[in-house]
């Protein structure tokens, strides 16, 4: 049988509900029916819990000390390093071997598997009394390498000091009598006064069609700047031995004693450029009166040069190098032409970056400042200057910014 059952809407309160659980004392509810009462200050306003700032100034201390601990590693890296290059360095000093690390080869042309070698060796820019330089170290190294067959010396400069110049010409001369070997002088821009000087060494030599030479002659620069300092009231109160201590001083002007003594300087230096010149060139050894004519300080081109008998023939450095090559009675084949570039040490890296291709740096300008003998052509100062940064800017379109020397079709010569 089937039970009556009323037909009634269920609602809520005919649902069985659960019993609530009793809320203890210092108990905390589920968090679904619980939201913690605001907190109170003493005058009755809601406030923020307290934050705890004990972890946030720990992560701070440890912060500073790995920074500090930081620092002095890398401090320590460094000066390990430091120690360890000085170390090396004074190695190679004892050795003999720092000459070797200090100039690098690059091959510019000719036969890049062939053993022998023709060497660019370049004199590039004011020429100074640097004796440890890197015109030296080249020509130290060309001296020692057996495989080199020949010479080309690329002079690119308006001269410098008398005592730097005569000091290149010795030791060029010293490589080629040693080694018995042709040298072949490729003229660039400008090799003049102290840069035709240094040519003297070459078995022919070579210009460029627009090549300023010549400029034979010797200049001391003197400056008499007394009045100026009147002006701006400085005075000089030198302690001598003697009165001729002064000489060429800018706080006073030159007497007729001293303009005398700086003559005889001037003209036994220019004596001396003219005796290395009729060795360098036979023509002026029998015929020095022709050389009197030339030697007045004028600069030359290259057609005038010619005609004069101050060069040879007008021709690129691939010429000269060609030259070379059958002087020295090589095949074409049988030699690969490099150039020596600076090559620097963790030394250099960290104390200086030595600049050897520039025209002036501080030693020149010291050089360039102090009262001395010099073989320098004034005008090529600033003809060389202008030219460096058109043939820079050049370079970098050519060849994205990389300064080689070219033998061949490259389109930019240095």
């Amino acid at each position: 049988m089937s039970e009556n059952i009323p037909d009634t809407p269920l609602t809520d309160s005919s649902i069985p509900q659960p019993h609530p659980q009793p809320v203890l004392p210092h108990s905390r509810p589920s968090t679904a029916y619980y939201t913690p009462p605001p907190y109170q200050a003493h005058n009755g306003q809601q406030t923020p819990p307290p934050r705890s700032s004990g972890c946030g100034r720990a992560a701070l201390f440890g912060l500073i000390i790995l920074f500090i601990f930081g620092v002095i590693g890398v401090c320590t890296l460094v000066g390990t390093i430091f120690l360890f290059t000085v170390g090396i360095d004074a190695f190679d000093e004892i050795s003999g071997e720092k000459e070797e690390k200090t100039v690098a080869e690059k091959v510019i042309g000719g036969n890049r598997k062939a053993d022998g070698k023709i060497v660019v060796l370049t004199i590039d820019g004011l020429i100074t009394s640097d004796a440890d330089g890197f015109v030296s170290k080249q020509i130290r190294k060309t001296q020692s390498d057996s495989s080199v067959k020949a010479v080309v010396l690329r002079v690119e400069s308006p001269g410098g000091t008398m005592a730097g110049s005569d000091y290149y010409l010795y030791l060029l001369k010293k490589m080629k009598s040693e080694r018995k070997i042709p040298v072949v002088v490729s003229m660039g821009t400008i090799a003049a006064s102290g840069g035709y000087y240094v040519s003297m060494v070459g078995d022919e030599i070579y210009a460029e069609p627009s090549t300023i030479t010549g400029s034979i002659g010797v200049i001391a620069s003197l400056y008499d700047a007394s009045e100026l300092f009147k002006m701006v009231g400085v005075a000089s109160t030198p302690i001598v031995s003697g009165p001729l201590k002064t000489m060429g001083s800018l706080s006073k002007p030159m007497s007729e004693e001293e303009r005398g003594i700086w003559q005889n300087l001037i003209d036994d230096n220019f004596d001396r450029f003219k005796q290395v010149i009729m060795e360098g060139r036979e023509r002026f050894a029998n015929n020095p009166e022709e050389l009197d004519k030339l030697a007045t300080g004028q600069v030359y081109t290259a057609n005038e040069a010619v005609a004069n008998h101050l060069i040879d023939k007008i021709g690129y450095l691939d010429d000269a190098v060609k030259q070379a090559g059958k002087l020295a009675r090589i095949d074409d084949r049988d030699y690969k032409v490099i150039q020596y570039k600076p090559k620097f040490s963790m030394m250099d890296v960290l104390l200086e970056v030595r600049t050897p291709n520039k025209l002036f740096n501080a030693k020149a300008l010291f050089e360039i400042t102090t009262p001395k003998v010099y073989l320098i052509c004034p005008y090529g100062l600033s003809l060389r200057q202008e030219v460096a940064e058109i043939r820079t800017k050049t370079a970098e379109f050519f060849l994205n910014g990389e300064k080689t020397l070219c033998i061949g079709n490259c389109g930019v010569d240095f």
